[in-house]
């Protein structure tokens, strides 16, 4: 009992440690979308948009003050605004130790 417990301990903190919003993603980075933490229907326009989970998203460009920012997702540019990217969680992807 005691191992399983210290195994769901460390998942929760992985997860924890691992789990950004989209708006946190610096300039220039790429990540994946992983989930949505905002109402369906919003969430429902977003996938129509290309941000379905699993897909790779890149910071693009940035408004004055950081609002709005541009994401590069399926081939598409897509403007949102900071309070929408901030309910959009994303996953880091893992790297290859090569660079572009």
């Amino acid at each position: 009992m005691e191992m399983e417990l210290k195994m769901i301990f460390n998942f929760m903190t992985d997860t924890a440690q691992s789990a950004l919003s989209l708006y946190e993603l610096p300039l220039g980075e790429t990540a994946l979308v992983h989930d949505f933490n905002m109402a369906a229907h919003v969430a429902e326009h977003l996938m129509n948009l290309g941000f379905v989970p699993g897909v790779e998203v890149r910071v693009t460009r940035s408004g004055p003050g950081g609002d709005p920012r541009v994401y590069r997702v399926d081939g598409t540019e897509v403007a949102l605004r900071r309070d929408v990217s901030k309910q959009i969680e994303i996953r880091r992807q893992k790297t290859s130790g090569v660079k572009a």
